[in-house]
């Protein structure tokens, strides 16, 4: 449940500062929903061999950079105008880190797109979709959930966002796994395959990001660092 406790962000003497303040999180968010539209059409866009949606994602990952640089640049007038402290420190901060961690998330659908049109170019469905749609809607899930907590300030959710983390991974080795048996029994398949391996990876690391994201949430919430720590600690951190 969210941390009602913490969930303060707002309640300033200044209506001028709440509002700035909201109005930063508000323009975070809307570049959250278009970085997991990205994703989202980047594996739809693969699977389907569609390679006009893939040219779509690409030509809106400027937009995507654009975002990320107007938050940047919000965040920073905030601390130049309001010197905040305590929470609302916490809350620029993360704000900043985690805006970093949407925009490579947006560089990663940009190159699943890339690989997208490869593929449909080469015209053959490789190996590996199964494992694509399947990790795709793992790490999108986890990137909503993410955001989610941020908008909500839920700090258990943060955490069972983290807890995915390794669950991401041991699927991304599996998959590894099956392609590279595909290629040892048809050495054809090895450039298509590599192709999807990239693209596995692309979204291993999306879930590195949601992590990320996840993590500074429970340091917004709870004022405490769990980036680097063992998960016994954020559990501790979140559970106090």
């Amino acid at each position: 449940m969210p941390d009602k406790k913490d969930d303060v962000y707002g309640d300033h003497i200044s209506n001028k500062f709440n509002d700035e303040l909201m109005a930063l999180k508000t323009r975070f968010l809307k570049m959250g929903g278009l970085v997991e539209t990205q994703i989202d059409s980047a594996v739809k866009a693969l699977v389907d061999g569609n390679g006009y949606l893939a040219e779509e994602i690409r030509a809106k990952d400027k937009l995507v950079d654009r975002m990320e640089m107007d938050v940047d640049e919000e965040a920073m007038l905030i601390i130049a105008r309001r010197q905040p402290t305590a929470r609302d420190l916490r809350l620029v901060i993360s704000v900043i880190r985690m805006v970093a961690d949407l925009e490579r998330v947006g560089d990663e659908a940009k190159k699943i797109a890339k690989f997208a049109i490869k593929l449909s170019e080469e015209g053959q469905s490789p190996q590996g979709y199964v494992e694509v749609r399947h990790i795709g809607a793992h790490v999108m899930g986890m990137l909503h959930d993410s955001l989610d907590a941020f908008a909500r300030l839920d700090s258990e959710q943060a955490l069972r966002v983290m807890k995915e983390d390794k669950r991401v991974d041991e699927e991304y080795q599996g998959a590894a796994r099956t392609l590279l048996t595909f290629m040892m029994e048809d050495a054809r398949n090895i450039s298509r395959c590599m192709s999807v391996m990239w693209v596995l990876r692309a979204l291993e690391r999306v879930g590195d990001h949601a992590c990320n994201i996840a993590e500074n949430v429970i340091f917004m919430v709870k004022g405490e660092d769990v980036r680097h720590t063992p998960m016994e600690e954020a559990e501790r951190v979140v559970g106090r």
